[in-house]
């Protein structure tokens, strides 16, 4: 017997879900593939689902401090400088300035509950 996995799903959860979806729906530019108004949303990226909940009232101090997360989202783009002009033109300036990395590029940007997202544009060979 092993694990069979059949698809994966990268789950943030958010007591402020409405305003959560419009960041990402903003940023991703699209529309969620599947929603639950104030319950669900649920975006397709490419190798990854993306969802997003709000917690049941009985979960919601699990998820209240955010800002000490260690997990990152991270979107690899093709062009970081396009990106971050994309983002800024929706009012969503990345924090800092570009770095190099060992794998290319990067720029972070925080979502509304604070969860970290890298952009990262890969090296060129």
């Amino acid at each position: 017997m092993f694990l069979q996995i059949t698809d994966s799903l990268v789950t943030l959860a958010s007591t402020n879900l409405e305003k959560i979806v419009d960041f990402y729906t903003a940023i991703l530019s699209q529309q969620p593939i599947k929603y639950i108004p104030n319950v669900y949303a649920e975006f397709q990226l490419p190798g990854i689902k993306l969802g997003i909940f709000k917690p049941k009232p009985t979960h919601q101090s699990e998820f209240a401090n955010s800002n000490q997360s260690k997990i990152s989202l991270c979107l690899e783009v093709k062009n970081l400088e396009n990106a971050i002009a994309h983002l800024s033109h929706l009012g969503y300036s990345p924090t800092g300035e570009i770095t190099i990395a060992s794998h290319g590029q990067e720029i972070y940007i925080y979502d509304p509950d604070g969860n970290r997202i890298i952009l990262h544009q890969g090296s060129k060979d």
